[in-house]
């Protein structure tokens, strides 16, 4: 597959470089970006670590990861971060992530960035199904997931395990059927 390069209205998604790495750790080493994440913030080193093997998933045969950057198209700047994983107990499913950065929240960027990920996954990989689990309190997020079209399925209980404590996790979904008429959305 050739590299991801897809675009909306503001945003451009594209494979995450080892350029990224400060940009993400922006993202992944705040603590108030982290609130929600399943994990607390990481450290410069860590998230280099994470860009470093994110970036080497690019060349797996066959690819089963794939993390992206979303771009301010008008500065030019990683502002999000996205992943999806096929599963391979799933006949084309896979999960799907999304963080960004709080200077970005509130705005629509969250709308667009799904909406780039979930058109990645059904026009370009051929998925069926893809879903992705946020924390029951993250109530932005929620927003986000229904505004791009997905459904709130349900909860999986004590599914995260973050500073010792277990966390429900509330999971959102979409099918490819579902996706159709939000192609304009994305070029």
């Amino acid at each position: 597959m050739c590299p991801v390069r897809r675009s909306s209205q503001r945003l451009d998604l594209r494979e995450l470089a080892i350029e990224d790495v400060d940009a993400v750790f922006k993202i992944y080493g705040s603590e108030e970006a982290a609130e929600h994440l399943s994990f607390g913030p990481r450290s410069r080193v860590q998230v280099g670590d994470i860009g470093a093997r994110s970036i080497a998933s690019a060349t797996a045969t066959p690819r089963t990861e794939y993390a992206l950057a979303v771009i301010q198209r008008d500065i030019t700047e990683l502002i999000a971060f996205g992943r999806i994983a096929t599963d391979p107990h799933q006949q084309r499913g896979a999960t799907f992530g999304f963080a960004l950065r709080p200077d970005a929240w509130g705005i629509g960027y969250g709308v667009e960035t799904v909406c780039l990920l979930l058109g990645f996954a059904f026009e370009e990989l051929g998925l069926h199904r893809v879903w992705g689990a946020r924390s029951p309190i993250n109530e932005a997020s929620a927003r986000t997931m229904t505004a791009a079209g997905m459904t709130k399925e349900g909860v999986i209980r004590e599914h995260i395990q973050k500073a010792g404590v277990w966390r429900d996790s509330v999971v959102h979904s979409m099918l490819d059927h579902e996706w159709g008429g939000r192609q304009s959305l994305v070029t």
